[in-house]
């Protein structure tokens, strides 16, 4: 495998999650929180630009409302928000919808993303799988992401279901996902990680049922 030349994205790491209406319920929030932070000076240590990245709705809106406390990072996130490569908002889930960050990517030669943040359930997992088309390989880290418990009309999931079904998914086509220490060790190294494919997933999955 070649060196990849990573950019690590920080996902919505705000209040909102910790504060507001969309409590992250697992991994623990304060765990998960420490491990993106340790992601971050992993990643200024080596070198990788890191991406901060907001979600913004209009002033009215009930959840990442303009303005708002719980539109702020969390305070570990933000005393790197002057030292960040690249700062950006967005409306939608993924974080390359309507922000540019995709020609900025290009621009600085990054050929691989690392995502930490939230949720699993949607900004983690609507961006990683957008990266596929781009031609950008992606990375996650399991620990330094987290979900939420889920219950509509389709039914009901509780967030380490969510999570950890989630993070297969995204092993199996999408990303190669790993833990904040293993993925540490990768980038001091400039080794690239290995992710599964779905023939092998679905493979073990029959092995395993």
């Amino acid at each position: 495998m070649t060196t990849p030349n990573r950019a690590l994205i920080v996902i919505d790491a705000q209040q909102e999650y910790f504060d507001g209406l969309l409590p992250i319920q697992y991994p623990p929030r304060e765990e998960s929180i420490a491990r993106i932070q340790s992601a971050i000076d992993a990643a200024e240590k080596a070198g990788v630009p890191v991406v901060i990245v907001q979600h913004e709705l209009p002033a009215a809106a009930p959840v990442f409302a303009a303005g708002s406390s719980t539109h702020r990072n969390h305070p570990d996130i933000a005393a790197y928000e002057d030292r960040a490569a690249l700062r950006i908002g967005k409306q939608y889930s993924s974080v390359f919808a309507g922000t540019g960050l995709a020609d900025w990517l290009h621009e600085h030669n990054i050929d691989t993303i690392t995502l930490v943040g939230y949720m699993t359930n949607n900004c983690v997992l609507a961006s990683a799988t957008a990266a596929e088309p781009l031609g950008l390989a992606v990375e996650v880290l399991s620990d330094a992401t987290g979900a939420i418990d889920l219950a509509n009309d389709a039914g009901r999931a509780p967030a380490r279901n969510v999570h950890e079904t989630l993070m297969a998914l995204l092993h199996s086509n999408w990303a190669a996902v790993t833990t904040t220490d293993t993925w540490t060790n990768a980038v001091q190294a400039g080794e690239a990680l290995d992710k599964s494919d779905l023939v092998t997933s679905a493979a073990n999955g029959r092995a395993n049922a």
